[in-house]
């Protein structure tokens, strides 16, 4: 999704408790485990929500308005240090009505970083004479710019903080689509979701050559946490930017669903879920997979899908390896939006660092009619109940960058997923029936010698399978599986298939769940 713009659903917070972590001196020591026991603490104390006194001139901004507020970039922090990251702020408003504060740790010692108005260039005059005449409501969040794509643009974006615990970040090439979150909290189910929100960040200065580090305070009326991030950009011989994570919480009361490493992104229609749209656009996604590496090795192509109803999927799993939300799909000419480029949005994945146990990916897919509303949601959900009194750490690396499927050559990989009316093309069919086509490519399928015999293994869950092709396209070497498959009255399909052949598994597994129109 472009822009600063969340959807109004996902990117709006909860009222909570503002954290007493910093003493009210100039200076003072900071260190990881101190802050984490600063947080375990304030986790035993009772939730209090958090009052802001928030000018009319700022919180009544809209999406337009807000962006006319840009932070200057001579009033960068960090300008003219060697190592070449730029520190911003952005500033309250719009759906960003909750200070934030922003500290600079160096040598071992935090010093609140301030900011006010003649840090912002205000393009609105209205708001511009508010910011002169009133006092300066605070910032909303943290920008970090790198040259991350010319060594001669020190003022490429690397990550932003913004809303709730939303924060994104790029690889090379990139622009801003998916983004993660420090923790869900009972998304989607029959309790009241939380929002849980960054509240205090601290920013290690930043060394040559070293990952910068960025320490927040997560809060929340169920618990509070402390997160570390060291980020890696993307270098000469890297193109993805990398995020080392180690999340420590502390549980205030029961927690019915706790979703580890969340990851939000848009999914409005591809190839095989275009007939609604009215587009001449051929797709509109910022992400259009989830891709799932099993403890076994086993890798799954869950295509995404926007129906008219919520779809949920589960995929349960031991210790996985790997989990995100990719954007496979890298021309121009499959998305034909010059403004957009849906093709350089990033894939992110989630490499979980030791044992996380029994548990399961989940996947929430949200009808969605605009690009502009965030309608994918994938986390962990551990097995473990998450309980009152309970301390939990989670590590993790996020990966931001294209992740091509080509860079596995071991493996051929879901190029495309497409569907329609099944049966015979020219005929009148059976309204039950669909047609689901999956091209497969890269791996050992490039190599096969002729003749090599390739089995189909696929199931279905809701319905019949009723006939399935597989043949090698010779125009771009996919091979190429269609499905014919009768739905059972009113239900949602389940679709799963793989190629095997020389004794092993040749493919992805490709997941599909389609559910029947409104």
């Amino acid at each position: 999704m472009a822009g600063l713009g969340f959807s109004l659903f996902l990117a709006s917070t909860t009222s909570l408790t503002r954290p007493l972590l910093a003493q009210d001196v100039e200076t003072f020591a900071f260190d990881f485990d101190s802050f984490s026991e600063r947080m375990k603490a304030l986790a035993a104390a009772e939730h209090a929500a958090l009052t802001v006194d928030m000018p009319a001139a700022f919180q009544n901004l809209d999406y337009d308005a807000y962006r006319m507020i840009q932070y200057r970039g001579d009033a960068s922090k960090w300008a003219d240090d060697a190592a070449g990251y730029r520190l911003q702020a952005f500033h309250m408003g719009w759906l960003y009505n909750e200070p934030v504060k922003v500290f600079e740790i160096e040598n071992g010692s935090a010093r609140p970083l301030d900011f006010g108005a003649e840090d912002f260039t205000y393009h609105d005059a209205a708001v511009g004479d508010a910011a002169a005449t009133g006092p300066f409501p605070g910032v909303a969040g943290l920008r970090v710019n790198y040259p991350l794509n010319s060594a001669d643009n020190p003022l490429d974006e690397l990550v932003t903080f913004l809303g709730a615990s939303y924060f994104r970040a790029l690889g090379r090439n990139n622009i801003y689509g998916a983004s993660a979150r420090g923790l869900a909290l009972n998304s989607w189910i029959d309790v009241a979701e939380e929002f849980p929100r960054f509240s205090e960040f601290y920013v290690e200065k930043p060394v040559p050559g070293a990952p910068l580090v960025v320490y927040a305070a997560l809060e929340s009326p169920s618990l509070t946490g402390a997160y570390r991030f060291a980020i890696t950009p993307a270098g000469d011989a890297s193109q993805p930017s990398v995020m080392d994570v180690t999340a420590r919480l502390y549980f205030r009361t029961d927690v019915k669903e706790l979703g580890v490493a969340p990851l939000t992104s848009m999914f409005l229609y591809a190839e095989a879920n275009r007939g609604g749209f009215d587009d001449y656009r051929p797709q509109v996604h910022d992400s259009n997979g989830l891709l799932v590496e099993r403890e076994s090795g086993e890798v799954m192509w869950r295509a995404l899908n926007n129906s008219a109803w919520l779809g949920n999927s589960y995929l349960a799993e031991t210790n996985p390896k790997a989990f995100g939300l990719y954007q496979r799909g890298r021309d121009f000419e499959a998305y034909q939006d010059a403004g957009a480029h849906y093709e350089r949005r990033p894939s992110i994945r989630v490499e979980p660092v030791g044992q996380w146990g029994q548990g399961m990916v989940r996947l929430i897919e949200i009808p969605a009619k605009l690009e502009a509303d965030d309608n994918i949601v994938a986390y962990w959900i551990p097995a473990e109940p998450a309980l009152a009194g309970q301390e939990r750490e989670y590590n993790y690396r996020l990966v931001w960058g294209d992740l091509d499927p080509e860079d596995r050559p071991d493996l051929a990989y879901v190029a495309e997923t497409r569907a329609g009316v099944g049966g015979v093309s020219g005929v009148e069919n059976e309204a039950s029936l669909r047609k689901f086509v999956v091209d497969f490519k890269g791996g050992e399928l490039e190599t096969l010698p002729a003749g090599t015999p390739i089995d189909v293994l696929a199931t279905v869950g809701g319905g019949t399978m009723r006939n399935s092709v597989l043949s090698r396209i010779d125009a771009n070497g996919a091979w190429r599986l269609v499905m014919d498959v009768e739905a059972e009255p009113g239900a949602t399909l389940e679709l799963k298939a793989y190629l095997i052949g020389l004794g092993k598994k040749l493919t992805e597994t490709w997941l599909y769940q389609w559910r029947p129109a409104a």
